[in-house]
């Protein structure tokens, strides 16, 4: 529960006391004193500071106790007399203290044996991980940094309902279909008294292993009251810190000379939590220079060690994040259940009285009798234990009466009726005449049937987990509501900023971005393999005519130099894409990247080396032209991005293609040819040029495909390709398409060896873009092993194997590919590496 025992046991005092929300507040006096005297006999001067500090929202992130009158201030002031002070508890410490009345925690016995106190709250609300808590035992300390409710209550959900969700995706925020936050993750620690937190690695590493060091600044902001004369003002301090203190350690630097342009220092903030401390500097300072010094030479800026040590099960245990939240659930588990059992037994209890009742009503006049016929009160009781009881089928009541309590009377039938236990029979003659009236009895058949749907609601609870999880997520989603608050603490990267990277699990991922420009990344697996033909499964939620443009696979540890059809490139990492579900629509590009008005992404490589000597970006545009330039060149691309390549007015960038120097280059134009042609053809260039013609087109043709072979030198030094079994896979429009091994692309000579085209050629005949086919969309490079991904302008995305797709000619129509329906077009198609299969798929 996050408490320690005086703690506990100042609210277990004020929960004897009744002092609920709503409630006139009491005297500090008065519950000081019952907390000594009957759980915590080390006297009220040692209970009361206890207490205080409950009701301080600069120490608390959420108070548990109401206060009212002098309660002491942030800028360090003590608090009133006890005898002057009152309090109640605070919502919070009700949600703590709910259901302890129903035998859901252990007690043990008060100092003096005559009470009994708990060992731990029921602790609905989740107090170690929002309040968190710093307090030093024998051998051991802790220091447990308050959270923002809602990314805490967030987290518990999510918890429950993916109990093996990583710490990286536990401190991300979920996003549903149009990029809106549904769940919150958990970024660090929210102190009460805000400020900014720098670099994220020791928050990274307390969540991970349960310690860990952040840096936690206060927040300034430079005033200029007067011309050349500034003033830093410090509107928020570091937690624990008073304000009083801060003033004395800064006229402390002033006075050492360590900070020589202060002017003037002066508290000019509000008695409650408002901060406004102001520094005015000497004429001609720097604001900058003196904000540092207050930070290295002042408590403005503090190191806040995070050590998570909490009690379990009465053991101190150093726990991770997900750790501490996972106690909370089963611990939440074990009350609900408890909880549930308690509720069920006195639910039990009374129906077995009600029962009792009921078989009476249904034989009065004979109970009456009997009752009558006995000397004694004793005698009643044996006589009515005696006589076994029927419900009549023709009885007035026997139709309001619950199908359990009948079956219970049909049972006992054959033994001439059922037998009542001495808890009924004195419950029968505890009865006043006046409870047997028509209406009366009318309500007790009622009142009963009602406690057997309690009953089996109890009885369904108790029988399954996912049940008792649900109710656990449905008091988030209440308390989440009641408590939520913005993050009073920010983060900003800083020196310690934390590696992302070594967060994330490395695998294989399909990354898509549609038409409009929505990027999401999703498990590689997400889309089973198909035969060729087959109709594919929903890729997203095609809103507004969008659909799915780009696919590509990559890794979610590579860089990802992502290219516009302007000719610009952005740097950026696979797993800062956001990873979604299959149907969800993504995020849009323009919040990853800077692109420009009717700018749109076209190509994506993915490295992990920018400084490898072998390796060229080679561009290919609509209108034919190639350009080749170092990787290298790309390392260093800034936020804002970088010109990748040259580009005439009325020419946009197709593709970008990774080759090795050697490399022989094919393009595929929407008419059906392709030429191919040795990449050192292309001289390199800078990052600005344009390039050079790769291959002549006709009439308004263009280039809708590019593809780089990997060559090897013979015994003869002649360049031949690496892998014969590499073909050309073009897919048309209309769905149909063929696979033609890239070898007979190259020119053979009666007499010699296979060579390439040479550039700027018209190419050869790759595909027949006949009416039925309709004009080439997309060529790629496959081997048999590989997966082709093909989408639709309808949304849909169909997986299948490269080897199911016929191996045909030069020259001819191909085989139909893809199914479509009526309206629809397959308008980009991408390989998936055999390395990159999923072996399942």
């Amino acid at each position: 529960d996050g408490l320690k025992p005086s703690q506990r046991r100042i609210l277990k005092a004020m929960y004897d006391l009744k002092l609920w929300p709503g409630k006139k507040h009491l005297k500090c006096a008065k519950i000081a004193g019952d907390t000594s005297g009957n759980y915590h006999p080390h006297g009220e001067s040692v209970i009361y500071p206890t207490l205080v500090g409950m009701a301080q929202k600069w120490k608390m992130r959420v108070p548990l106790i109401q206060p009212q009158g002098n309660f002491g201030s942030i800028e360090g002031d003590p608090p009133a007399a006890m005898r002057y002070t009152e309090a109640r508890l605070a919502h919070a410490a009700t949600d703590l203290l709910a259901d302890l009345e129903y035998d859901t925690v252990d007690h043990q016995p008060n100092y003096d044996d005559r009470l009994t106190e708990p060992l731990v709250l029921p602790g609905k609300f989740p107090n170690l991980l929002i309040n968190g808590g710093i307090g030093i035992a024998v051998g051991m300390a802790t220091s447990l940094p308050p959270h923002n409710p809602v990314e805490i209550f967030d987290a518990i959900v999510r918890v429950i309902e993916d109990p093996d969700i990583e710490l990286a995706d536990l401190m991300l925020d979920v996003t549903d279909d149009e990029g809106n936050v549904v769940r919150h993750g958990v970024k660090g620690p929210d102190f009460p008294t805000g400020g900014v937190i720098f670099g994220r690695r020791g928050i990274q590493e307390a969540y991970a292993t349960g310690r860990g060091r952040i840096k936690l600044r206060g927040v300034c902001h430079v005033e200029e009251p007067r011309k050349d004369r500034y003033q830093i003002v410090i509107d928020a301090i570091p937690y624990n810190l008073s304000q009083n203190l801060l003033v004395e350690r800064i006229v402390d630097a002033v006075k050492d000379e360590r900070i020589k342009d202060i002017a003037d220092v002066r508290n000019e903030s509000g008695r409650q939590a408002q901060t406004r401390i102001v520094v005015e500097l000497k004429r001609g300072a720097e604001p900058s220079v003196v904000e540092n010094q207050l930070f290295q030479f002042t408590p403005l800026q503090q190191t806040f060690s995070m050590i998570n040590i909490a009690l379990v099960n009465r053991q101190p245990r150093t726990l991770s994040l997900k750790e501490m939240i996972q106690h909370h659930i089963d611990h939440r588990v074990d009350v609900i259940r408890r909880r549930t059992s308690y509720l069920l037994r006195e639910a039990r209890k009374k129906a077995h009285k009600l029962e009792g009742q009921i078989y009476a009503v249904c034989d009065l006049d004979e109970v009456i009798a009997l009752i009558r016929s006995s000397r004694t009160r004793e005698e009643a009781i044996r006589k009515l234990m005696d006589r076994r009881f029927r419900i009549p089928p023709g009885h007035a009541y026997a139709s309001q009466i619950p199908q359990r309590l009948l079956d219970q009377a049909t049972s006992a039938e054959g033994a001439g009726g059922v037998l009542l236990t001495r808890v009924q029979a004195e419950q029968i003659g505890s009865l006043r005449l006046i409870q047997l009236v028509g209406l009366e009895i009318e309500s007790l058949v009622s009142e009963y049937a009602s406690l057997v749907v309690e009953i089996e609601g109890y009885e369904a609870i108790l029988a399954d987990h996912e049940r008792v999880l649900a109710l656990i997520k449905d008091d988030c989603a209440e308390m989440r509501q009641r408590y939520a608050s913005n993050r009073l603490t920010a983060l900003e990267d800083g020196d310690s900023e934390i590696d992302l990277e070594s967060l994330i699990q490395e695998h294989d991922v399909a990354v898509t971005i549609s038409h409009q420009g929505y990027a999401k990344r999703m498990p590689l697996d997400t889309y089973r393999a198909q035969g060729r033909g087959g109709r594919g499964i929903r890729a997203s939620d095609s809103k507004d005519d969008d659909f799915i443009e780009h696919v590509f696979v990559s890794s979610t540890h590579d860089y990802l130099l992502s290219f516009t059809d302007t000719g610009r490139v952005f740097k950026l990492r696979v797993f800062e894409m956001p990873e979604m579900s299959r149907t969800s629509r993504g995020r849009p590009m323009i919040n990853l990247v800077d692109l420009r008005e009717n700018e749109k992404t076209c190509a994506y490589l993915a490295t992990d080396d920018f400084e490898a000597a072998s390796k060229y970006h080679t561009f290919v545009t609509r209108q034919g032209i190639v350009k080749r330039t170092p990787l290298k060149d790309y390392r260093n691309v800034h936020k804002g991005g970088l010109i990748a390549v040259g580009l005439k007015d009325d020419d946009t960038l197709l593709t970008v293609l990774m080759t090795s120097g050697t490399d022989d280059l094919m393009l595929v134009t929407a008419g059906g040819s392709a030429i191919r042609f040795n990449e050192q053809d292309v001289r390199l260039m800078g990052r600005p040029a344009a390039g050079v013609r790769g291959i002549g087109l006709s009439g308004d043709d263009e280039v809708v495909g590019a593809i780089a072979i990997p060559m090897t030198p013979d015994d003869d030094g002649d360049l031949m390709t690496t892998d014969p079994a590499l073909s050309l896979l073009t897919i048309s429009q209309n769905g149909y398409g063929k696979r033609t091994p890239v070898d007979e692309y190259r020119v053979q000579p009666e007499a010699g060896k296979p060579r390439s085209q040479s550039r700027g050629g018209k190419g050869r005949a790759d595909i027949k873009a006949t009416r039925r086919n309709g004009p080439s969309v997309a060529a790629l490079g496959v081997i048999e092993d590989d997966d082709v991904v093909v989408v639709t302008r309808g949304g849909l995305l169909v997986r299948m194997p490269a080897s199911s797709i016929s191996t045909i000619g030069r020259g001819t129509q191909g085989v139909r590919v893809v199914n479509l329906k009526d309206g629809d077009a397959v308008i980009s198609a991408t390989r998936v590496d055999a390395s990159k299969t999923d072996e399942e798929d």
